[in-house]
């Protein structure tokens, strides 16, 4: 059992209040698995650089060391931001691939939790009321998020076993729910040279994903073909730099609730998650069908 939350807000009003809006509903979730949490925010406000967001051991050591190696000594523009012990990367595309590299060579002990323009993924093991505090995340902002609060059952409790699992440029996968066939299809992935980290069925359904956009499906095929490819009971929760996407299987035995208003679409594994939300009243509720695709995306709005 886990409890996962969406928010994508069509009111741009709202936008400064998300990481409070969202954090809320996911600490309302926080009896649903109290193992780690993590919840992942979209901001537009880049200025065309991509972000990298880095978990370190030792994060002023490491924060210390990026500055003086990437900034002072090859002169690169750059921003770095530490946030408890995470590290945020702010860089422009041209200098992506050498300091992607750099890092994952100097850096080696270091984890990616992130990467891409708008996205910016936090996550630790322990409750989200705590991990929501760590990172500061109710005073941030941005236009979309999604959050996960896990229970762990078929992998270890630690922070790279934490959802949300970012496996493509600014897309993110949450997940309450088990697959059975992740290890077959763990291994078939990998020979397609996606680069899997942990033993976490999440992060193979979201390596999946990730797959058949690399390949040239849109969002709603790759989703499509999870039905007849992931074997299990789940309850997908998908987030992309430009919305947000849910699934459910063709059983549906994992819960589910949405709303939608003029302001926001918002989605909970369960209604008390949405209870506190601005307008909830004149929401439409409803509970995702079956086997179907739902997908928000600001482009349309």
């Amino acid at each position: 059992m886990c409890g996962i939350v969406g928010l994508f807000l069509k009111d741009n009003d709202l936008n400064d209040q998300l990481g409070h809006l969202l954090s809320n509903m996911l600490i309302t979730m926080g009896d649903r698995g109290p193992d780690s949490s993590g919840i992942a925010i979209y901001n537009k406000d880049n200025n065309g650089q991509i972000k990298l967001t880095l978990r370190s051991e030792n994060p002023d050591q490491d924060l210390k060391k990026l500055k003086q190696e990437l900034i002072h000594k090859k002169k690169l523009k750059l921003t770095v931001i530490k946030n408890f012990n995470h590290i945020i990367l702010k860089i422009y595309k041209k200098d992506f691939s050498y300091i992607e590299n750099y890092i994952k060579k100097i850096f080696p002990s270091a984890s990616l939790m992130s990467s891409g323009e708008y996205i910016e993924i936090y996550k630790e093991v322990g409750l989200p009321e705590t991990v929501v505090k760590k990172f500061g995340i109710k005073k941030m902002n941005g236009t979309h998020g999604i959050g996960h609060t896990r229970m762990a059952t078929e992998s270890a409790v630690t922070t790279l076993g934490a959802h949300p699992f970012n496996t493509g440029s600014d897309q993110c996968l949450v997940h309450n729910g088990s697959l059975s066939n992740h290890n077959q299809l763990r291994k078939k992935l990998q020979r397609n040279g996606m680069e899997i980290q942990t033993e976490n069925d999440t992060e193979v359904a979201a390596s999946f994903i990730s797959l058949q956009l690399k390949n040239g499906k849109s969002l709603k095929q790759s989703l499509e073909l999870a039905l007849s490819e992931l074997d299990g009971f789940y309850t997908f929760l998908i987030g992309t730099k430009d919305g947000f996407g849910v699934l459910r299987d063709p059983i549906s035995c994992k819960p589910a609730v949405m709303a939608e208003n003029d302001y926001y679409v918002a989605f909970g594994s369960e209604y008390r998650a949405l209870a506190e939300l601005p307008e909830i009243n004149h929401a439409e509720i409803w509970e995702p069908e079956p086997a179907k695709v739902y997908f928000w995306d600001h482009k349309n709005e």
